[in-house]
């Protein structure tokens, strides 16, 4: 039986899903939670609700300690459970559009570290392709059985985190074993993740400060970990707008390579992999700052254990302590430290705005928490105390290094060790990307590639709606 590419919304749906047929966008949310796998799902990859509201809310001030307002755009409710789902639906979709990929000749490889394996899972899956996730074997093992659940395979590589060369190597080995079947979309070089954070992440966040009032109407600062350095791409969008936006990076303590050419093993899953990634526009970053993977654990930890949600309900009250629980996981968490410590650092006000993002939620680290406790005991109500303070409230705003035009010139350099040694870029291509026309062309595809989708979904109507179940 002949498989079917199928595809879902446009970079402009994904934006503004209100924009997608009614008919379409009514079975996509009665499927959100009746069949999370029907391909019709693929429709509700956005970052608003059935209602029209953006996922985001504001962390209070009692917890962070900052008059700055620390805006946290949450990924829990996105397919798949992380944003990361939109990254690789849009690599997917414009390799599909464009004829670059086929379901009855090609399996796709996702060499990943997480949650874009998984995403690339749930995609693939969803959109009839046959695929294989490449994953280091120290990650979580929700990360393996969610692989698993969403229709794909996986190969585990030895380490973890910080070892992306490894997913390379094994990538690029079983492609030679087939190299016309076998197709890899790497996040760190494919310009569709790029793409959906840009145009999609970035837009969102605009147009929240604005349509919600939220502080001045402006973001003064976006403060987001890299991994892939897909999500920080919104920030080439929002400082398009708002000319004054920082953008930094957070990166691990135990792994600074942005900021100190450094490496190491950590724990802060889903950022930090050792190398400057294709498609970061180190150009248009501010600073880095790092964070240690031990406090973003240690304060997940707190903020989802019982004797640490009591403690924070204390501080707020108990709807917000629960309401915050299910949203984080170890980065997002993360990220609001590095987004406390650049709110001092900045010496930003009442009524500036941060944004950041919580890129997916507790259920893919219960056995991290396991392990936490086993390494340092069961939290009790001191403990938590403790380390709320002194992760939260009185975070330094320390381990922070400026963008000057030396330290952006030496984030570029380092792209040369991985693309052009490694993983055959040219010279001339990472001279490229100092001309922001480089970026700019990248932008402009978005409209491109959603003309592409849109003719073939015209061409390919009624066997997509019989597909997505739809009457129309």
């Amino acid at each position: 039986m002949k498989r079917v590419p199928i595809v879902g919304p446009t970079y402009e749906e994904m934006l503004h899903p209100w924009k997608i047929n009614p008919k379409i966008r009514e079975k996509a949310f009665q499927m959100k939670k009746k069949d999370p796998l029907h391909p019709v799902n693929l429709f509700n990859i956005t970052w608003y609700n059935e209602k029209g509201e953006p996922y985001y809310f504001i962390m209070p001030k009692e917890l962070t300690g900052v008059d700055a307002n620390i805006i946290v755009l949450y990924a829990k409710d996105f397919p798949s459970g992380s944003h990361k789902v939109g990254a690789t639906y849009s690599i997917l979709m414009e390799k599909t559009v464009s004829g670059e990929v086929d379901p009855t000749r090609h399996t796709l490889i996702w060499p990943s570290t997480g949650n874009y394996g998984i995403g690339g899972a749930w995609v693939s899956s969803r959109m009839n392709y046959d695929s294989i996730v490449i994953l280091p074997e120290e990650m979580s093992q929700e990360r393996f059985d969610t692989i698993t659940e969403y229709g794909a395979r996986y190969v585990k590589t030895p380490g973890g985190e910080a070892n992306v060369r490894e997913i390379y190597e094994k990538s690029k080995e079983l492609q030679r074993e087939d190299p016309e079947r076998i197709k890899i979309l790497n996040q760190f070089s494919e310009f569709g993740n790029y793409r959906f954070h840009y145009y999609v992440t970035g837009n969102t966040a605009i147009e929240l400060v604005r349509k919600y009032n939220i502080g001045n109407g402006r973001i003064s600062a976006v403060v987001i970990g890299v991994g892939s350095a897909g999500t920080i791409a919104c920030g080439d969008r929002i400082k398009q707008e708002f000319p004054e936006t920082k953008v930094v990076a957070v990166e691990p303590l135990q792994c600074p390579t942005l900021a100190l050419n450094g490496y190491g093993a950590h724990d802060i899953q889903g950022i930090g992999d050792k190398h400057v990634t294709w498609i970061h526009n180190v150009y248009n970053m501010d600073a880095v700052v790092l964070v240690s993977d031990i406090d973003a654990k240690k304060m997940l930890h707190v903020m989802v254990d019982e004797k640490g949600k009591e403690m924070l309900s204390e501080v707020v009250s108990r709807d917000v302590v629960e309401f915050l629980s299910d949203k984080f996981g170890i980065s997002g968490v993360a990220n609001v430290i590095g987004a406390i410590k650049m709110a001092k650092f900045y010496g930003l006000k009442e009524g500036d705005n941060i944004i950041t993002v919580a890129t997916d939620n507790i259920d893919r680290y219960w056995s991290v928490i396991e392990k936490m406790e086993k390494q340092y005991g069961k939290l009790d109500y001191a403990e938590a105390k403790s380390r709320f303070e002194r992760i939260f409230l009185n975070q330094e705003p320390s381990w922070i290094f400026e963008g000057t035009r030396w330290q952006r010139e030496r984030w570029h350099n380092l792209k040369y060790y991985t693309w052009v040694e490694q993983q055959g870029k040219t010279v001339e291509e990472l001279d490229s990307q100092r001309d922001p026309s480089y970026w700019k062309k990248q932008q402009d595809l978005v409209k491109y590639y959603d003309e592409l989708l849109l003719e073939y979904r015209e061409k390919h109507w009624e066997e997509l709606t019989r597909l997505w179940e739809v009457q129309l």
